[in-house]
């Protein structure tokens, strides 16, 4: 038993070396050029150890709040989080519930199809000046944003989850004699619940694009602030301090995403 739990280990270990040595290449590939780029005497690009160095104070002591927008990265990063949850879980519980009902029935799939497919393809900073002018407050409009932003990949991944359940599925239904709601959560809920978190794990993703964009142009805090408020003074170090936070929280939401859809739908 011993030396069955130690080839665990062992596997396990070798199975993360194999991993990380790849994505750790990766990461000293662009460092590299990024320091190759900042050679360049006609580039204000700094270097990597000079964002390093500039923005020291700001890496070791993420968490000072000294009030105001005068807060460490972790707590603008929070702020934006808040923004993304509020306007996400938002656009999850809309585009889950309008995505069955289009997929049901053809005259609502017909009705929103131009809706959709005219609003779809519209970026998030084309919603800001609507977004102002509705809800006239920096929060709801950046919330908008999010909502308006993260809904479409919901609403067109459920209705194709929903378009393709095998017929099989549907005949058991009838014979069963399932009730709606019986056929709704035994039938339809897990034969879509995987095109479903397709669509949430694309729309979360979104939801992060756009809390930063509306950031900057409608926010006091932020993590889209303080890009806004490095520009203006200049600071390209803080800049690229932001996009590295930007990108990490990015990676972490798109991870805790797969993991609940791999914990959550049906494995073959």
């Amino acid at each position: 038993m011993l030396i069955k739990t130690k080839n665990d280990i062992y596997h396990a270990f070798h199975k993360q070396y194999k991993e990380i040595i790849p994505s750790a290449f990766g990461i000293i590939i662009l460092l590299i050029v990024w320091y190759l780029i900042s050679l360049n005497p006609e580039t204000s690009l700094p270097s990597p150890f000079k964002v390093i160095t500039d923005t020291w104070d700001l890496i070791i002591d993420p968490f000072f709040n000294k009030g105001g927008n005068n807060k460490g990265l972790f707590w603008l990063v929070i702020d934006s989080l808040g923004r993304v949850v509020f306007g996400y879980s938002l656009a999850a519980i809309v585009g889950t519930i309008v995505g069955f009902i289009i997929s049901l029935n053809k005259f609502t799939r017909l009705a929103f199809d131009p809706i959709i497919q005219l609003l779809r393809p519209v970026a998030p900073l084309a919603w800001l000046p609507l977004a102002q002018a509705i809800f006239l407050k920096p929060d709801p409009s950046a919330i908008f944003v999010i909502f308006i932003t993260a809904i479409w990949p919901i609403i067109l991944n459920t209705a194709l989850g929903v378009q393709l359940i095998p017929r099989d599925y549907t005949n058991v239904s009838k014979i069963l004699g399932l009730t709606i709601f019986e056929n709704f959560f035994k039938i339809l809920l897990p034969a879509t619940l995987p095109y479903i978190f397709t669509g949430l794990r694309i729309a979360l993703g979104l939801s992060w694009l756009a809390v930063v964009a509306s950031e900057m142009l409608l926010s006091y805090d932020g993590i889209g602030f303080f890009i806004v408020n490095a520009y203006n003074n200049s600071d390209i170090s803080e800049i690229i301090l932001a996009i590295i936070y930007l990108g990490g929280v990015g990676l972490i939401l798109d991870k805790m995403m797969s993991y609940l859809s791999f914990k959550l739908t049906p494995q073959e």
